[in-house]
C-alpha cells in the first residue's frame, strides 16, 4: 500500500483518539498492513489527551497527518475536522481501539465500485473473545440498534462509526456529523439522514474489523458475566441523542404515532428503573436530562428537522423497512436483567 505524500491518496482513514495510547499502534498497524494497492492517507484527530498518545504517533508513525486538539471537542467535531482535512474520494472513520482485518479497505472500496453511492460497514468482531457482535444493526421503533448476525440481510439501518466508510462527496451532501450532539448517535443521525435522501446503508459481510467496544467512554455492551454494562453518562447521552435523532429523522406519520410513545416510556422507565435501584440519580441524569434538553432544544430540532424532512426522497415505508416491532430494551432486558451503570 502506497503512503507516500506526493500520490494524491484514494482513501483517507480518519481516527479520532483520546487516551487511546493502549490500542493505537495496533489500529495505526492495522491499516499500514493493508492488502491495498491505493494511496491512502491516515489522519489522527486527538483530542486534548492525557496519555502518551501524542508522543507514541510522532515518535513512531511519522506517515500519519497529526492534528491536535488543546481542548476536548469530542467525537463529532473530531471527525468532522479530519474529513475537512481529508484529501482521499473515500474516507474511512475508524475508532482507536478498532483494528482493521487485512482485505478490510479492498473490501469496502470494492463494494463502492460495485454497488454505487452509499455508506458502507463490515462485520464488527469483538477484540478480546473473537466473537461476532454484529454486521451492522436494525432498529426497534425506539431506535434502540438491534444487531444484525444474519450475512444474508446487508441492507441495515445503520452502520457503526467506528468503521464507517462513504465518499466524501457523500459526507458533505449530508453535512457531516452534528457538531451539538458531542459523541454518541452521530452515526445512527448521518445513516438515517442518508437513508431518507435515498441512499443505501449496507453491511458487506466479508472482512470485518476486531473491536475493544466501549473501552474509551464506558460500555454499553453485554460484558463476560453475561450482564449488560453501561456508566451513568453514557447512557444519559444516549438516550439524549437517540431522541434527537428520532425528533429529526421521523417522516411525520411515524414521527406522530412513535415520538408520544417513546416519550411515555422514557417517562415510565425512569421512574421505575430510580425505585429498584433506589438512586435518584438515574432519573435526574439520565431521564430527567433527556426531557429537559428536548425541551431546551426544541427550536433547533424544529428547524433541524424542517430542514432534514424536506430534503426527504424515501416513503415512510421504505424508511421503516429496516424496522422491527418489539421494543430491544425488553428483549435485552428479559435476557440479561437490569443493568449494571457504574459512574
Amino acid at each position: 500500500m502506497d503512503f507516500q505524500q506526493k500520490n494524491k491518496p484514494l482513501c483517507s482513514v480518519c481516527i479520532a483518539n483520546y487516551n487511546g495510547e493502549k490500542y493505537l499502534a495496533s489500529c495505526i498497524d492495522s491499516v499500514l498492513n493493508q492488502d491495498f494497492e491505493h494511496p491512502v492517507e491516515i489522519i489522527i484527530h486527538d483530542d486534548a489527551s492525557l496519555d502518551r498518545s501524542v508522543a507514541l504517533i510522532k515518535e513512531n508513525y511519522p506517515q500519519v497527518q497529526l492534528m491536535s486538539s488543546s481542548d476536548n471537542v469530542g467525537f463529532c467535531i473530531s471527525n468532522n475536522r479530519m474529513v475537512d482535512a481529508a484529501q482521499g474520494k473515500f474516507v474511512l472513520l475508524l475508532n482507536n481501539d478498532a483494528i482493521l482485518h487485512k482485505n478490510a479497505l479492498k473490501t469496502l472500496y470494492g463494494a463502492s465500485l460495485s454497488q454505487g453511492t452509499g455508506i458502507f460497514g463490515l462485520p464488527q468482531y469483538n477484540g478480546q473473545t473473537g466473537e461476532l457482535i454484529d454486521m451492522g444493526s436494525f432498529f426497534d421503533l425506539f431506535l434502540n440498534p438491534i444487531p444484525n448476525i444474519d450475512p444474508r440481510r446487508e441492507n441495515v439501518g445503520m452502520i457503526i462509526g467506528a468503521c464507517l466508510w462513504l465518499p466524501k462527496t457523500l459526507w458533505k451532501h449530508l453535512g457531516g456529523f452534528p457538531e451539538w450532539f458531542g459523541s454518541l448517535a452521530e452515526d445512527m443521525y448521518l445513516c438515517c439522514l442518508a437513508r431518507l435522501r435515498g441512499f443505501q446503508v449496507k453491511v458487506i459481510p466479508h472482512s470485518g474489523f476486531d473491536h475493544w467496544v466501549g473501552r474509551s467512554i464506558g460500555g454499553g455492551k453485554v460484558v463476560g458475566d453475561g450482564k449488560l454494562s453501561t456508566t451513568l453518562s453514557r447512557r444519559a447521552i444516549s438516550e439524549r441523542n437517540k431522541s434527537f435523532v428520532m425528533v429529526i429523522c421521523y417522516p411525520s406519520y411515524i414521527a406522530w404515532l412513535v415520538v408520544p410513545l417513546h416519550l411515555f416510556f422514557l417517562l415510565m422507565e425512569g421512574i421505575l428503573l430510580t425505585l429498584v435501584k433506589l438512586d435518584k440519580r438515574f432519573w435526574t441524569k439520565i431521564y430527567w436530562n433527556c426531557l429537559k434538553e428536548l425541551w431546551c432544544k426544541r427550536y433547533r430540532l424544529k428547524r433541524q428537522r424542517s430542514a432534514v424532512q424536506r430534503t426527504r426522497q424515501c416513503s415512510p415505508m421504505t424508511f421503516a423497512q429496516p424496522f422491527e416491532l418489539i421494543p430491544h430494551k425488553f428483549r435485552m432486558l428479559t435476557k440479561h436483567g437490569l443493568p449494571h451503570v457504574t459512574d
